[in-house]
């Protein structure tokens, strides 16, 4: 339960836990817009799990929020972070002192999404940690988890309609949520 791995979409549980924490605090809102950079945008291009944001597409914090947690989006990871602290690196600060403060011995996030980067790493323990964290302190939002769809009304073009990303969800075995990771280690 100690062995160091990388986390991979996991990484997003620690996203959104400091978003919540910010929405607890009044520091941002559900109806905040943040404006979409083209290091977001770029994630979207990139072939990985998105909700299709689109350069300059002002978002509702609880678009990106559902983006996350129902389509693992790495580009609204990134437009949720660089919009509520500025970059995604200060973001991440955030991320490493709330692992800290849960007791997230030997993990490090090095970015908001879990994408290809050896410097990002839990382990099952840590990972529990912050799961039960989630679920017990943050139940008003723990429901969007188990949501099997979202539908990104996007700017420009067609809506876009897509399901959870956690295939245990749609097994009949009582899962309602949380997150599953996967990333192709060489």
């Amino acid at each position: 339960i100690d062995s160091k791995i990388y986390p991979a979409s996991m990484t997003k549980i620690m996203t959104t836990i400091v978003v919540f924490d910010l929405l607890n605090k009044g520091e941002t809102s559900l109806d905040e817009m943040i404006t979409v950079s083209e290091k977001a945008w770029r994630m979207s291009q990139s072939g990985y799990s998105s909700m299709f944001i689109m350069l300059n597409d002002k978002v509702w914090v609880e678009d990106l929020l559902k983006g996350i947690i129902i389509v693992s989006g790495n580009d609204a990871c990134v437009a949720l972070a660089e919009g509520l602290s500025g970059t995604e690196e200060d973001f991440v600060l955030l991320m490493n002192e709330k692992a800290e403060e849960i007791g997230m011995k030997n993990s490090r996030f090095n970015n908001s999404s879990g994408i290809n980067d050896p410097n990002n790493y839990s382990t099952v323990e840590d990972i529990l940690k912050m799961s039960n964290y989630l679920i017990k302190n943050y139940p008003e939002y723990y429901e969007y988890y188990k949501d099997t769809t979202f539908t990104w009304d996007r700017t420009g073009g067609d809506p876009i309609k897509q399901g959870n990303r956690n295939p245990l969800l749609y097994k009949n075995i009582g899962v309602d949520g949380i997150k599953t990771g996967y990333l192709a280690v060489e």
